[in-house]
């Protein structure tokens, strides 16, 4: 599948900021189940200074600078992208035995995958999900099969609610209040693997959503995406195996799963231990009192080669909001 991905994400500022600072996850990386064939980063005003690394997960990242005032910021990344499905495969591994491959030895060294057993910002551990959790982990059960029904258990009980929660809302809440949105199905499942010694880490991405019957396909109307990906230690018995191919990818909000991603019209954009890892922009600014956020984001099928035909930033921006009292 060919999907072109634009991300527009618009700051209006009251009064102008005088400078500001900002970091962006924005570039998606080639995977196992993704190429990424064209990628565009368009900002204005224009940056004094933008510099790109990789963080420690092989994130892409850029740091932006702005040093002259401005009341408005608006930032466009654009990728064209090919995905496969997922290949099928068992892992028949105990839920115990993956656990046990976290375990603290002196003098070897555990897996890289083991930063992604402890608590985090956003995700913090707790007997609330291990009693939670514990019905899908009964000794000795396949740590897959465990995990899958954990996922189909929080796409039961939960309700999807937008704007019931911010992006600030710690998992035990959601739990509490069995609703939220796909951020907090997903830290609620990191906290609950996390807390029985299993290793997860959160994904931002984009899913392909298709307009209902007779509708046309309405330009940012789509949003970022997040879901649970658990490492499988031995995937494949007396073989060797890539370390990406040891990532179980698990959706709670759609009930998907798969090995890499949960499907063909899914799209990684970073990995990390919770949402604080990789916020799509965030940053400093100096001299305003009032900001506005608007975000736009389109995830449409496109057989183009290149991304040819974008319009100007200026044009996708929404008119500014009038000035206060």
């Amino acid at each position: 599948m060919r999907l072109r991905i634009t991300h527009d994400t618009c700051y209006d500022y009251h009064p102008p900021v005088d400078g500001a600072l900002h970091m962006a996850h924005l570039r998606m990386p080639d995977a196992t189940c993704q190429q990424v064939l064209d990628h565009r980063l368009r900002i204005a005003p224009r940056p004094a200074t933008l510099r790109q690394t990789r963080d420690v997960r092989g994130n892409w990242r850029h740091f932006i600078e702005l040093a002259t005032p401005h009341s408005r910021l608006a930032v466009r990344a654009t990728h064209l992208v090919q995905t496969v499905a997922p290949a099928p495969r068992a892992s028949a591994l105990p839920w115990e035995a993956a656990r046990e491959a976290f375990v603290y030895r002196a003098g070897h060294p555990g897996p890289a995958a083991a930063q992604y057993v402890f608590p985090s910002v956003h995700v913090h551990c707790g007997p609330a999900f291990v009693d939670y959790a514990r019905p899908s982990f009964p000794p000795g059960r396949p740590l897959q099969e465990a995990a899958r029904e954990l996922m189909l258990r929080i796409h039961a009980d939960f309700r999807y609610t937008p704007n019931s929660t911010g992006i600030h809302t710690p998992a035990a809440d959601a739990l509490q209040q069995r609703e939220g949105v796909c951020q907090d199905f997903s830290h609620v499942m990191l906290a609950c693997l996390r807390s029985l010694g299993l290793a997860a880490r959160y994904v931002s991405g984009y899913l392909l959503t298709q307009p209902p019957p007779g509708q046309p396909r309405l330009i940012g109307s789509d949003a970022s995406h997040a879901w649970v990906s658990m490492y499988v230690p031995d995937t494949l018995a007396h073989e060797a195996v890539e370390e990406e191919q040891h990532w179980y990818d698990l959706c709670p909000t759609n009930a998907r799963e798969g090995w890499g991603t949960p499907g063909e019209d899914y799209v990684r954009l970073a990995v990390g231990r919770d949402f604080a890892d990789v916020s799509p922009l965030r940053g400093v600014i100096q001299g305003s009192q009032s900001q506005a956020l608007h975000v736009g984001v389109t995830v449409e099928p496109c057989e183009a080669l290149l991304l040819t035909g974008l319009p100007e930033l200026p044009e996708f921006a929404p008119p500014p909001p009038p000035p206060p009292p």
